[in-house]
């Protein structure tokens, strides 16, 4: 596919100075001779600059709340730099300050819209929930905070050894942790999900979860499961969500999608049959959109249903097949 890569989280060609994750003298040097900026995130809510919600705050690597984040042990992630010249790029983890006086994230919730402000930072927007802003940022903003959000949350959930289970501690600039009991080094981890744009003549296949916002509907997903081709479990997740069959499978674009961290590999596929019989337990809802209602829908005047969100790799797909544009 032609536009792949300009799905929202696709490749902005940012080098990930992987060299430097191993020589921490080396990295000590570059941010010496080039500079360095440091992205902020707050339990996993990356922070904004303007009142658009629309580009990262940086800030110096000697600013104080980066500095007393650096000085009690929080975790640092070296993303990588723009430019061979440019400055170093970083992310500090800030998740234990409070918010006196604020909304703390809200819980159960699909987009949590709450922004949390920190009294040394007042020039900044506040500390945001990332699918309130990933159809506003820059590619190069949104490649540097999906790295960010997802190395933060394979390090929260990732903190003890899977051989010995002793505590592991970070190393590689966030890019690994070892055990110091086994010796046993763990690296990050992406989970691969088949998203599939399934069609029937001049219809596509659309579902929707449990807990989605009201008339919700996106494409079919799911998790590669061991052992298993991708065109396999396109096959496999969509019969078993709506007992239709599916022929030929093909490839079309992918996506980080940094919640918390997996890959979604976009497919297309042809549907060989059109009766739906949905498995409670996986969806709520599966059904048939003809072409022209899921123009409708992307335009926000369907009646019964709401497109999937901008920035999703599912909106991507949909308003390619529109325009013709998936080879």
């Amino acid at each position: 596919m032609k536009h792949a890569e300009e799905v929202t989280f696709g490749g902005a060609g940012l080098d990930r100075l992987a060299l430097l994750r191993e020589d921490s003298e080396a990295l000590s040097d570059a941010i010496a001779q080039r500079g360095a900026e440091v992205i902020l995130l707050w339990r996993g809510k990356p922070l904004v600059e303007d009142d658009s919600l629309s580009r990262l705050c940086r800030l110096p690597v000697d600013h104080p709340v980066v500095t007393a984040a650096g000085a009690v042990g929080a975790a640092r992630y070296l993303l990588g730099a723009e430019t061979a010249e440019g400055p170093v790029i970083l992310a500090q983890d800030i998740s234990d300050w409070e918010p006196a006086g604020q909304d703390a994230i809200l819980p159960d919730v699909f987009l949590d819209e709450t922004l949390q402000h920190h009294p040394e930072l007042p020039r900044a927007s506040g500390f945001a929930e990332l699918r309130r802003l990933m159809a506003r940022l820059s590619r190069v903003d949104a490649e540097l905070v999906a790295m960010a959000k997802a190395l933060h949350g394979w390090h929260e959930s990732h903190g003890f050894c899977a051989a010995c289970g002793a505590r592991s501690v970070m190393s590689k600039g966030g890019w690994q942790r070892d055990c110091p009991a086994c010796k046993k080094p763990h690296f990050p981890r992406t989970d691969p999900v088949v998203i599939m744009l399934i069609t029937r003549g001049n219809s596509v296949l659309m579902g929707r979860s449990p807990g989605w916002p009201e008339r919700m509907y996106s494409l079919l997903a799911g998790f590669v499961e061991p052992g298993e081709t991708i065109e396999a479990a396109v096959r496999r997740e969509v019969y078993e969500e709506t007992q239709i069959e599916v022929g030929a499978v093909g490839y079309l674009a992918s996506q980080p999608w940094p919640f918390p961290t997996s890959l979604m590999i976009g497919c297309r596929g042809e549907a060989l049959s059109e009766e739906i019989t949905i498995d409670p337990k996986e969806i709520e809802d599966a059904l048939w959109v003809p072409r022209e209602e899921i123009m409708q829908a992307m335009a926000g005047d369907h009646p019964r249903i709401a497109a999937a969100r901008k920035g999703a790799i599912a909106h991507f797909l949909l308003r390619n097949w529109l325009a013709d544009r998936l080879e």
